[in-house]
């Protein structure tokens, strides 16, 4: 599979369809167990393209905005969905148009748009107040969040308006943490639950990851639907597409101080921002943590900012100019969130076909990068 990677131009965004595939094989088992309905979160994934691939499985998008709720209703088609921490009131009538479900952020946001969008299923975001994890940044329920009303805040007159709650806690996490967050939302809110039409589980929910307890998901799935009688969302990004994209990258050149560094043509802060604001880092193909093999390298970019590292990696034999290097589960995450910074080229877009073959999607020029300038 990785010989292709040697013919093609770099960077390229390479999406691997078989792999894309088999993440939808398994959501599609969990949809039919559990009586659930499963949507892309474009947040994570938009590469449109193969949205009719994913439309096969998936029951639609969710969006964190207008051009996002546009995304969805343009190319993946079936149920928009659209929350946002707030809305403009420009973008009301346009949204009103676009999508099926719009999730407000707070009591104000919700009773200052319900008019204008009557036509849609009304949802409100809230507040668990459980945090399942550490790192603050992906927290929605660290304190002084801004995503999601408590129940202390919590207005009973909205269930006249509203039909569903939405809540989001989760962040690349196990069923045991949905289990968690669950019990505190039924403590909080589970006398609101009766009459209404569906409650959204939110995203973070790592189903497609080999140790991720999918049993336990279908249980609680099932057990929350028999009890209060209502639809059941996920709202998976990474799921869809985890494990399902290489970033290739070429060594341009290598020098030294202190330690061998290769200088490619990727890009942590343009091509893999997660590298630097999470951090973390990338798995790469037949490399090694420093030290582990025979030949360490820094791993960096071309442009001019000091820190734009993507990591240190060893390898069995010594890297060399012009060398092919393969970052790996590089489908999420990257192309919607990467930049231009110093003139960067954006990296290609292509598609691994299931049968070996390769199709270049999108290529980009120097006018993608001047058209966002002014």
């Amino acid at each position: 599979m990785f010989d292709v990677f040697k013919k093609i131009k770099t960077p390229a965004y390479v999406t691997d369809e078989a792999a894309l595939i088999k993440n939808l094989k398994i959501l599609e088992e969990v949809k039919e167990k559990a009586g659930c309905k499963i949507l892309l979160a474009q947040k994570a994934f938009s590469m449109f393209s193969v949205y009719p691939l994913l439309a096969g499985t998936l029951d639609g998008s969710t969006a964190s905005g207008l051009y996002e709720a546009r995304l969805g209703r343009e190319c993946f088609g079936k149920e928009v969905h659209v929350y946002a921490p707030a809305f403009k009131p420009e973008e009301i009538d346009e949204i009103s148009q676009t999508a099926d479900h719009i999730v407000f952020n707070s009591i104000a946001q919700l009773k200052k748009y319900a008019d204008e969008c009557r036509g849609l299923s009304i949802g409100l975001r809230v507040n668990p107040e459980c945090s399942t994890q550490e790192t603050a940044i992906y927290d929605p329920c660290a304190a002084g969040s801004r995503l999601g009303v408590r129940i202390e805040d919590f207005d009973e007159s909205v269930l006249d308006i509203i039909d569903g709650l939405h809540f989001h806690t989760l962040c690349e996490q196990n069923s045991d943490a949905l289990k968690a967050t669950l019990e505190a939302f039924e403590e909080k809110f589970g006398r609101f639950l009766k009459g209404l039409k569906w409650v959204n589980f939110g995203g973070g929910h790592h189903i497609t990851r080999d140790d991720y307890d999918r049993e336990l998901l279908i249980k609680l799935i099932k057990d929350f639907k028999e009890k209060y009688g209502t639809e059941v969302y996920l709202e998976p990004g990474e799921a869809v597409a985890l494990n399902a994209g290489y970033l290739v990258c070429e060594v341009m050149d290598i020098v030294h101080n202190g330690i061998d560094i290769a200088i490619l043509d990727a890009s942590a802060a343009c091509h893999m921002p997660d590298v630097l604001e999470m951090p973390y880092r990338p798995p790469l193909y037949l490399s090694g943590e420093a030290g582990e093999k025979a030949h360490t390298y820094r791993l960096a970019s071309r442009t001019c900012l000091a820190g734009d590292i993507i990591g240190d990696y060893s390898f069995d034999e010594a890297l060399k100019i012009g060398d092919r290097l393969v970052f790996q589960d590089m489908a999420i995450y990257s192309m919607v969130k990467n930049n231009t910074f110093n003139g960067m080229p954006l990296p290609d877009i292509g598609l691994l076909h299931a049968d070996g073959s390769y199709e270049l999607i999108k290529r980009f020029s120097y006018e993608d990068f001047k058209e966002r300038l002014s």
